[in-house]
């Protein structure tokens, strides 16, 4: 997981969601560009219940 993101997952997924929002059209055009392992974020912010939500584009 890249370095620079929160440890706390509530924390992260307001990070990963404003992200999202403002700069990428899709999770795997954040993750990407961020060198983030999908799997191991969904993974993290599935621990407080989020999924992520393709049509939204956001963990919901």
């Amino acid at each position: 997981m890249y370095t620079g993101l929160p440890q706390d997952p509530v924390i992260l997924l307001s990070v990963i969601n404003t992200k999202l929002r403002d700069h990428y059209p899709t999770l795997e055009a954040l993750c990407d560009d961020m060198e983030i392992d999908r799997g191991e974020l969904t993974d993290r912010l599935g621990m407080i219940d989020y999924a992520y939500d393709a049509g939204r584009n956001q963990f919901v």
